[in-house]
């Protein structure tokens, strides 16, 4: 397997810490984000996945695979040890739901896509920028703290996609300043799944193309 990945990408690091717990091995394809315009917006990745996004996990099918929870549920239907997932379908259906706070509610808004548009087109400051990260973090963990359940993992004894989710927006949270002492329950998690070699693993510093 190929992935195409950045290494302080938030949705590149879900996926790499899905293909450590499931012992898969892969090759990283750096695309880095910031240097000579975006390397994701030249026209040979742009022909990888046309949205110009990591990651991208190419198989070995010869289909390529983007959107890292469509990718993470691939993973975990195709290689289903350690499922990502619970059996009981109103556990699972609480497990996506925490996953969509953090991946399709917290990180949209506080991506770098219109964090730049922010800066660059409409002309903000950093201090009106980083006020808006702050806010919609702040936001998103106040609800997902509110439906953690007894862990020592976000959705209980077992590892699930909630926490590939979370450890990621957790340290965006930590390297942009984001206070985290309203959450001591999303931080609890966090030390738990950091203890985890997979998760250690797949940190931005550990990454081939880390700076």
């Amino acid at each position: 397997m190929k992935l195409y990945s950045y290494f302080r990408s938030s949705a590149a690091y879900r996926v790499r810490i899905a293909l450590n717990l499931k012992g898969i091995s892969y090759d990283t394809v750096p695309i880095h984000l910031a240097k000579d315009g975006g390397q994701n917006r030249k026209p040979e990745f742009r022909a990888v996945n046309p949205q110009m996004r990591v990651p991208v996990l190419a198989i070995s099918s010869g289909d390529v695979l983007v959107q890292s929870l469509a990718i993470i549920e691939y993973l975990d239907e195709v290689y289903p040890e350690p499922p990502l997932l619970p059996a009981d379908a109103v556990a699972r259906a609480k497990v996506r739901a925490v996953s969509q706070i953090i991946a399709c509610d917290i990180h949209p808004l506080a991506n770098t896509s219109p964090l730049r548009y922010l800066k660059n087109t409409l002309g903000h400051d950093q201090p009106a920028i980083d006020a808006w990260y702050h806010h919609w973090v702040l936001e998103g963990f106040e609800a997902v703290e509110a439906m953690i359940r007894p862990g020592p993992y976000l959705c209980g004894a077992q590892v699930t996609l909630a926490d590939l989710c979370l450890v990621p927006q957790v340290f965006n949270a930590r390297r942009l300043k984001v206070p985290l002492e309203r959450f001591p329950k999303i931080v609890a998690a966090d030390a738990a799944c950091l203890k985890l070699a997979a998760f250690d693993k797949a940190r931005p510093e550990n990454q081939p193309d880390a700076e």
